[in-house]
């Protein structure tokens, strides 16, 4: 067996696991990268950006649609509709991903870090032995970053097969399934289940919960509500899947509603997306030495864990999980084992749901605020009142942009919008609370017309009582 020592051991390519190991080889660490699978990890191979490029495509198929119905939209008539071919559009995914995860490997190899491809297991906490393909590796570290991320939750009465899906065998179909129904109404499912949908799949959504994205406030989760009832999306809540069988070529799921009283939906494929775990088993996690914290690893503010120089990052240390959180600890942790003084506290860690229309917050929600007892004001801007949306042909969906501030030092301490491209005013949002922007920074911040921006501009002058493109 070969054997390499080094400064700096991660497992994980992922968003988290990648950046710190660039970072340390940035900085002059003799660093190595453990991957099982290819770098990039469940975000950019499987998740993140392979669900964002079908939910763009199916857009575009969307939009194609209307400009073929009779009358045509915007003044733009299309003679013949829209054709989907699946296989072409796994295969266009796919390039993406492919050049995604090229760019990464290259950026590790300039960085001068040492990717090793296998499936690390550890013996002790400083020590791990790597199946590759040329034969095992024991590598020993100084320090050990750990970024094992998550996984899909499989539902013992719903074992994934060709039928029973999760995210990662959805975002794989070579053919567009006629009837999907998706077990589990969060941001995951509904994400792909619209997506489907604008492709011309028939979606049915059971949620166990008697309301969708339980994350987002209902406020902000009425405007997607309402796209799913126009678009004949059907939503049953307070409702809990409790098995699949197969007769001929359907899937027949079996489901009870809030009464108790059971239902039986025929359907050609199932999507389960109950939520992810963290990837905790099998890798000798229990061979390390370190403190758990329910079913994640403990860390304290510099993502240290209980064991000297043992490092977590990412899923594996609780919520939220989300890729950008895990990238910032990872470059937070690669700077602490270089000597930096650093410590992970934001003041926020902005979501975004890419459902229809998407859905961003950071901070508090109103509701929040008055729970911890701030008093507040709040002020709403309509994307129905912005230029740049209605030119865009997406002022119509209910959106808006949402600010909360404390009442007596105009502090702002939450925003949130939810409308078309929204996403996109997701880094304005948390570099204002960052630097802790009060109300007048805001609205005396010129903003360019006409974009979307306005609407965060005009919601602060709201706040403050003097909106200029609403009345009161």
């Amino acid at each position: 067996m070969t054997t390499r020592n080094c400064k700096v051991l991660v497992i994980g390519a992922g968003p988290g696991g990648y950046v710190a190991a660039i970072r340390a080889g940035q900085l002059g660490l003799d660093t190595v990268i453990v991957e099982g699978d290819r770098a990039g990890g469940t975000c950019l191979i499987r998740g993140c950006i392979p669900s964002k490029a079908l939910i763009h495509a199916a857009t575009v198929f969307d939009d194609l649609s209307k400009h073929s119905s009779k009358t045509g939209h915007m003044g733009i008539s299309i003679k013949s509709k829209p054709k989907l071919d699946m296989p072409d559009l796994i295969s266009w995914k796919d390039t993406i991903v492919g050049k995604l995860n090229q760019g990464v490997e290259h950026l590790l190899k300039k960085a001068g870090v040492e990717l090793v491809k296998g499936w690390a297991s550890f013996k002790d906490a400083k020590t791990c032995t790597v199946s590759t393909s040329k034969g095992d590796l024991e590598i020993c570290a100084e320090h050990v970053i750990l970024a094992n991320g998550s996984e899909s939750i499989e539902l013992p009465f719903m074992p994934y097969d060709k039928h029973v899906i999760s995210s990662t065998g959805a975002l794989d179909l070579d053919k567009l399934p006629k009837q999907l129904a998706i077990i589990g109404g969060g941001y995951i499912g509904l994400e792909l289940g619209i997506a489907f949908s604008k492709m011309g799949t028939e979606v049915t959504v059971i949620e166990a919960l008697d309301r969708i994205l339980p994350l987002f406030d209902k406020e902000l989760v009425r405007p997607v509500s309402l796209w799913l009832k126009r678009h004949k999306i059907n939503v049953h809540l307070s409702s809990k899947a409790e098995g699949v069988e197969r007769k001929g070529r359907k899937s027949i799921v079996t489901f009870s509603d809030s009464k108790g009283k059971k239902h039986k939906l025929s359907t050609d494929k199932v999507l389960v997306t109950v939520g992810r775990r963290p990837r905790t088993n099998g890798w000798g996690l229990e061979n390390m030495g370190v403190d758990m914290d329910g079913n994640f690893i403990k860390v304290d503010n510099r993502c240290q864990t209980t064991m000297r120089n043992v490092w977590a990052i990412g899923d594996i240390v609780g919520e939220p999980m989300l890729a950008h959180k895990a990238s910032a600890q990872g470059e937070m942790v690669a700077e602490l084992i270089a000597g930096e003084k650093r410590s992970f506290d934001p003041v926020a860690i902005p979501s975004v749901c890419f459902t229809e229309p998407e859905i961003v917050s950071v901070g508090l929600s109103p509701n929040e605020a008055e729970e911890e007892g701030i008093e507040t004001v709040v002020g709403k801007f309509p994307f129905a009142a912005s230029g740049r949306a209605l030119a865009m042909d997406a002022g119509s969906d209910g959106g808006f942009v949402r600010i909360t501030a404390r009442k007596d030092n105009h502090l702002v301490l939450g925003i949130q919008a939810v409308g078309a491209h929204v996403s996109e005013l997701s880094g304005e949002f948390i570099s204002s609370m960052e630097m802790g922007a009060v109300l007048e920074d805001i609205s005396g911040t010129i903003h360019v017309h006409p974009t979307l921006t306005e609407a965060f501009h005009e919601a602060a002058l709201a706040s403050l009582g003097h909106a200029i493109h609403i009345s009161k």
